[in-house]
């Protein structure tokens, strides 16, 4: 995209009767560029496997027959729990391909977790890595499951699935057309707020929406070479794993890490796969910056990406510096894909999220469902009226309330609150819920933690506000500290000043806690409602 205004208004939406991602995208490019790399694997041991698109055709297609001879059937559910492997990827697109609704979850979920989520969401299967599966134990039985494959060697009642064994020969193979408006993905929310919600998307809403996602926001060409850094359970992996990526045919490049996020070793893989375009959520940014990032050749990178929750501006500053890129943000949910987003074409503004994506009307809102004047604070809402945008979910499924609370007149409200600007630059302010008012002034947490940010000792901190008799909520800052650095009254009040100095005195923290560690979910945002709880000495909520 090299005008925006043009693209934006130009924009339609493609909207097929049928429609299916394995079957009309990524068997497009087998047929188009067979021999091309589809997925670049490696893992933190230096094995490495690559697999073409013609490969990719093949083994997803024994996936698919491999499934539906077991027994699954089009438009019953599964439950996908696997880490990095390529095996992830061939029997998400059998799923998608045979029209079995697949259901991620992270390798980090527990035993409960997984009880919660087949039973909320009614799963027919579960597909498992072997390294997953002491998370099953004693889970059989469980609901609706009658099937359960296992990617390696497992007792009774699990069958053991090998992509290996796909046949050379994959010509013939055909499956039931899926309709764009068919169920295939369903994804439970993070919870930061509570038990996580079942979120329903159609063959079109991700795997045709995404496109806009792959093209304008990752700014990808076939011979890209892309990393996106999530696991396969978080919706992220979606965008930026699959869908995003291989709507254009770039290639998908996998690191498999087991463990803790280590910057340093990261940074080798990104210079030894030469990786073009790179996207990663703001924690695992924060810390990439705080490396010496001229001891690594960074040089094949052209682009890059931030998602998830907003980026502090120091540290897209920090990085520019060191790299001459600007990482761009995007902004969208589990419920959408990306949705605004700080596109290659647009002059960067540090800290602000972009502008919307073609393909939606974004705006900012009041508690009536209009529009708000430039500068004023909102809620964040996508128009749906008179026509839905493809690239948003199907809905809460079997949640009467949570669906009625989400639609506000012609508009889908996010939950989370912005500043727009005269120019159409959306500036976040936090999640609804998140908000705090304290001397009778509205403060966004992340304002304040991007002002800790810019001091030396801070590497990470959380925002909160804690009910106070004459503020009404004060603010209390949760703060982790940099190598070198001790908590101390003496830096508290040091970090105070420095916050009064940075922004309008009243945002400052009138309390700070410093912790070796921030509580988040699973797909690393910050758990503020526990944080809340423990100020408070109430015990956290737990998902």
């Amino acid at each position: 995209m090299t005008d925006y205004e043009a693209t934006w208004r130009g924009f339609r939406w493609n909207r097929p009767e049928f429609f299916n991602f394995a079957a009309d995208v990524t068997d497009r490019w087998a047929r188009e560029r067979p021999e091309a790399l589809a997925l670049q694997w490696s893992d933190e041991g230096g094995a490495e496997r690559s697999f073409t698109w013609s490969e990719v055709r093949r083994r997803s297609l024994h996936a698919a027959r491999f499934l539906t001879e077991l027994g699954l059937r089009k438009g019953e559910r599964v439950f996908v729990m696997m880490p990095r492997v390529p095996e992830w990827w061939f029997l998400v697109l059998g799923c998608i391909r045979a029209g079995i609704v697949f259901m991620p979850g992270t390798p980090m979920l527990t035993p409960k977790d997984v009880r919660y989520r087949l039973e909320a969401a009614g799963a027919h299967g579960v597909i498992a890595d072997a390294s997953c599966l002491d998370r099953f134990e004693g889970l059989a039985g469980t609901g609706a499951v009658r099937h359960w494959v296992s990617v390696g060697p497992a007792p009774s009642p699990w069958v053991a699935y090998t992509s290996a064994a796909a046949p050379e020969d994959a010509s013939g193979e055909s499956f039931e057309r899926t309709r764009a408006d068919d169920p295939m993905l369903l994804y439970f929310t993070s919870g930061t707020t509570g038990m996580p919600k079942r979120v329903q998307h159609t063959q079109a809403s991700y795997g045709l929406g995404h496109e806009v996602t792959g093209r304008y926001w990752l700014d990808l060409t076939p011979e890209d070479r892309h990393l996106t850094l999530s696991d396969t359970g978080w919706a992220k992996c979606a965008w930026g794993k699959l869908f995003g990526p291989w709507s254009q045919g770039a290639c998908n490049v996998v690191f498999d890490f087991r463990g803790r996020f280590e910057p340093e070793r990261f940074l080798r893989m990104l210079e030894r796969q030469r990786v073009t375009t790179f996207c990663a959520p703001p924690t695992a940014w924060r810390a990439l910056v705080q490396k010496d990032l001229s001891a690594y050749d960074l040089s094949a990178l052209r682009h890059v990406a931030s998602a998830g929750e907003p980026l502090n501006p120091e540290v897209i500053d920090t990085w520019k510096q060191a790299t001459g890129l600007t990482i761009r943000e995007g902004y969208g949910q589990t419920e959408s894909v990306v949705v605004v987003g700080m596109f290659s074409c647009l002059e960067p503004r540090a800290g602000s999220m972009g502008k919307p994506t073609p393909g939606f009307v974004v705006s900012v809102i009041d508690d009536a469902g209009r529009e708000v004047p430039s500068g004023q604070e909102g809620d964040i809402a996508v128009r749906v009226k008179p026509e839905r945008p493809v690239g948003l979910f199907d809905g809460y499924l079997e949640d009467d309330a949570a669906n009625e609370a989400a639609f506000r007149g012609d508009w889908y409200v996010t939950g989370d609150r912005a500043v727009k600007d005269a120019d159409g630059y959306f500036w976040f302010v936090g999640r609804r819920d998140d908000v705090v008012k304290t001397s009778g002034y509205r403060v966004g947490p992340f304002e304040v933690e991007s002002a800790l940010l810019e001091h030396a000792a801070v590497v990470e901190s959380a925002v909160v506000g804690v009910p106070d008799e004459r503020l009404g909520q004060r603010l209390k800052a949760y703060v982790v500290l940099a190598p070198g650095f001790t908590g101390s009254e003496a830096l508290a009040s040091e970090l105070q000043e420095h916050v009064k100095r940075t922004t309008a005195p009243y945002k400052y923290p009138r309390e700070i806690e410093f912790v070796t560690e921030l509580p988040k979910t699973v797909s690393g945002k910050i758990r503020r409602n526990e944080l809340r709880a423990l100020a408070l000495g109430r015990p956290p909520a737990k998902d």
